[in-house]
């Protein structure tokens, strides 16, 4: 390999002392932010205000990191600050986003972009697996999401195959209630992890032994 010019080899250690700064500021700065966003994220609620969703809290925490990545990639640089609001005025969201921690995760992917552009590498490579760690520990506390159906069973005899109904319900993981019985129909409330298939529980329910049976499921759309 041909030897770097002596005019720029003695600049490597400058380099990287700096780059090692920048990525000692970032361990204290990051870890930091995080928390402090965590407490005002999980602030106590005062009774009769409504209720804080699990994503928003997670995009707070999330936001206060990547505001302290970008003010590490700004430092005391007026026309790197000038640049950053360049370039945020340049997104648009044309699509509809339904979870909020995708719009932030889009400025941390910026914020990281950013931090390249201005050779900040250490800063990038240690912000990246941070921030990833960070979105797996807060979606790890996240609720189980879970779709919501009403399922209806007509059968000639109800009562003989309730039992045997709500086992298979049970054994799929999948929350019901009654809603109605009568004496032709089974008329249940149920909430179905993401990953669970009706077809297999109506399989299950129309294997039962006793009348001839029919399943419909009717998937009821959040407000």
């Amino acid at each position: 390999m041909q030897d770097l010019p002596p005019e720029f080899s003695q600049y490597i250690p400058d380099i990287l002392e700096s780059h090692a700064a920048m990525v000692a500021r970032a361990v204290l700065a990051l870890p930091l932010a995080a928390g402090l966003g965590a407490v005002l994220a999980f602030r106590p609620r005062r009774p009769g205000t409504p209720p804080r969703s699990a994503p928003v809290i997670q995009t707070q925490i999330v936001l206060a990191i990547v505001g302290a990545v970008v003010m590490l990639v700004v430092g005391s640089s007026l026309a790197r600050a000038f640049g950053i609001v360049g370039v945020a005025s340049l997104i648009r969201y044309r699509a509809k986003i339904d979870d909020p921690k995708d719009a932030v995760v889009m400025l941390a992917t910026l914020s990281v972009g950013l931090a390249c552009g201005v050779e900040l590498y250490g800063l990038a490579v240690f912000t990246t697996p941070f921030i990833l760690a960070v979105l797996w520990v807060v979606e790890s506390l996240e609720p189980e999401q879970r779709k919501t159906f009403d399922l209806k069973i007509a059968t000639g005899d109800p009562a003989a195959i309730r039992d045997d109904v709500e086992a298979i319900l049970r054994r799929s993981n999948i929350r019901y209630e009654l809603r109605s019985t009568g004496a032709k129909e089974l008329v249940y409330a149920t909430q179905l992890p993401l990953a669970a298939r009706t077809d297999r529980v109506s399989n299950a329910i129309l294997a039962l032994n006793g009348d001839e049976k029919e399943v419909a499921w009717e998937e009821k759309k959040k407000k």
